[in-house]
C-alpha cells in the first residue's frame, strides 16, 4: 500500500470514530500528521461539544399571555359540578385540579391501586352515581357538565 492511500485510510478512520476516539488517534498517527492538523481536530471538535443556550423565559412569548381556546377556555358549567367547584364557569383543566385536590385532601384514593378513586357522595352527583372511578375517566365523566357554547 503507497504511503498517500495509508494516509487517506487513516483519516477515514479518524472521521468515523467517536470523537473522543478521532481526537486521539490523529494525534497518536504516524509521523506524516503534522501537530498543527492535531491541534486542528482538537478545536473542532471541542466546538462540536458545546451546548446550545438554553431558553429564557423571555425567549418564549406564548408563556406571557394565557390561553383562552381549547381546555383552556373558561365555560359554563352545569349546576352539579358548579355547586362541587364553588363557580358557574371555569376551565377543564382547573375542574381536574380541583377534583385531584378534593380526592387527596379527603384521602379517596383506593389505597389497593392509587389509579382508582372510591367516591364520596359529593363526587357520585359529579360521576353519574359510580362508586369507583378511574383516573383516566375523570376527563370523560366531566364532558357532559361542560355547557357547550356556539
Amino acid at each position: 500500500m503507497s504511503s498517500v492511500a495509508a494516509r487517506v485510510l487513516r483519516g477515514c478512520r479518524s472521521l468515523l470514530a467517536p470523537a473522543s476516539r478521532a481526537t486521539s488517534y490523529v494525534v497518536s498517527s504516524s509521523r506524516s500528521v503534522s501537530t498543527a492538523t492535531a491541534g486542528a481536530t482538537k478545536k473542532s471538535a471541542a466546538k462540536s461539544k458545546s451546548k446550545p443556550k438554553p431558553k429564557t423565559k423571555s425567549d418564549s412569548p406564548a408563556k406571557k399571555t394565557p390561553r383562552s381556546t381549547g381546555i383552556f377556555k373558561a365555560t359554563p358549567v352545569s349546576p352539579a359540578l358548579a355547586q362541587f367547584l364553588g363557580t358557574g364557569e371555569t376551565t377543564r383543566t382547573d375542574a381536574v385540579k380541583e377534583i385531584w385536590s378534593y380526592v387527596k385532601s379527603h384521602d379517596l384514593q383506593n389505597p389497593a391501586d392509587k389509579r382508582e378513586i372510591i367516591c364520596d357522595e359529593k363526587l357520585k352527583q359529579i360521576f353519574e352515581g359510580k362508586d369507583k372511578v378511574g383516573f383516566l375517566e375523570i376527563t370523560k365523566l366531566l364532558s357532559p357538565h361542560f355547557v357547550k357554547t356556539a
